[in-house]
């Protein structure tokens, strides 16, 4: 447990936040579909180690990540559930793979001739270009593919799954490409069982995919940005409440909170910051907050963001600077140095979200999560 005199800023990973979305999504899923979490990019700013630890405990049946050292990392910290890794894999770390019972996704002839030819025995999916254009296979090249596994004798041992990824699957009012990239999937499954391969894993849902597209759940669902307690987008929320007239109920995971470090007492003419950018019109009272870009809360929200102090809105005064921000104390909030302020979070009756965040800054929430620093202290607390 966080004790938040220690730390300048902190980060606080809900442990009923994290057990509410997982028992959401296990509520749409058949008792057959797995549900795996989607912790690449150090679980999207919430932290490999702290989320996934603490994910596992809660019951996900397996983890995706983008890269063979981040399946270690969990390996070392005890996970023993299926890690699948998403992204491409270097021939030098696929021994490493096999030595940690990582599961690699194979996605190009280059890949799969590579490991062939290291005899390395990992464990694979393929992955299938159905309409994103990415990573994969086009479905067209997987009689080749097929010819390649039948002369493979390892084939059959190592080959686990087949998977694609949606491009368009988190917004419902142009289905028929993510419904085409349904259609190309379920004939790549057809010409895989045909082929003689009867045991593997097929899946292809994201968040968005899991929650407005049930028939493309098939044996599992890779959840990321769901888990971590929001939609993928505004559109998925208000398609998902207008069709099946209900709200998930989807809770935050994350909070940000700070110490304030100095409370300045500004007069009417005063410039705040760098480049002058903001000039005071009448007496202010100021407090600063020790985080800056660095620590990830956008320069883009320069004059215009906001954080909560004393469960009040405190704006953004003048540019983010790379390690502290100003913020505009609301009039009668009595403050002193060292309370908290909260960047992502609750205080009381109001909240600032990642997604709130994110619309300021004119970005999304997934960079405006991921980009928090992985340096910032994590930990689990039971809110």
């Amino acid at each position: 447990m966080v004790k938040s005199r220690e730390y300048k800023t902190w980060i606080e990973i809900s442990k009923n936040s994290l057990a509410n979305n997982i028992k959401t999504f296990r509520s749409i899923l058949t008792s057959k579909t797995k549900l795996f979490a989607v912790v690449k990019s150090n679980a999207y700013g919430h932290g490999l180690m702290v989320f996934s630890k603490l994910a596992d405990e809660l019951g996900v049946q397996g983890f995706c990540v983008d890269s063979v050292a981040e399946g270690h990392t969990l390996r070392e910290i005890g996970i023993q559930k299926p890690i699948l890794v998403l992204g491409p894999t270097l021939p030098s770390r696929l021994s490493e793979a096999a030595a940690d019972d990582v599961i690699l996704t194979v996605s190009n002839f280059e890949a799969l001739a590579a490991l062939i030819e290291s005899k390395v025995k990992a464990d694979f999916h393929l992955k299938v270009d159905t309409g994103l254009h990415r990573q994969g296979f086009y479905f067209d090249d997987l009689n080749k593919v097929l010819k390649i596994l039948k002369q493979w004798p390892q084939a059959h041992g190592q080959f686990k799954g087949v998977y694609t990824h949606f491009a368009a699957a988190k917004d419902i009012t142009y289905p028929y490409y993510t419904l085409g990239q349904i259609e190309v999937f379920k004939k790549t499954k057809e010409l895989f069982l045909k082929a003689g391969f009867k045991n593997l894993m097929f899946h292809a849902a994201a968040t968005g995919g899991t929650i407005l597209y049930p028939q493309s759940h098939f044996d599992l669902v890779r959840v990321g940005m769901g888990l971590y307690g929001y939609w993928p987008t505004g559109e998925a929320l208000a398609q998902h409440s207008l069709i099946w007239r209900r709200n998930l109920g989807l809770k935050p995971v994350l909070s940000w909170r700070a110490l304030i470090s100095e409370i300045k007492n500004l007069k009417a003419g005063d410039f705040v910051g760098y480049d002058l950018t903001c000039k005071i019109c009448r007496d202010t009272k100021s407090a600063i907050i020790p985080v800056g870009y660095w620590h990830g809360f956008p320069r883009s929200l320069s004059n215009k963001g906001r954080t909560l102090v004393r469960g009040d809105y405190a704006k953004v005064l003048g540019r983010v600077a790379m390690d502290l921000l100003t913020v505009e104390l609301p009039e009668g909030i009595k403050t002193k140095v060292g309370e908290t302020a909260t960047l992502i979070g609750r205080e009381k009756e109001k909240t600032i979200t990642a997604h709130d965040l994110a619309i300021l800054a004119e970005t999304s929430v997934y960079e405006t999560l991921t980009r928090l620093n992985p340096l910032i202290k994590r930990d689990v607390f039971n809110s």
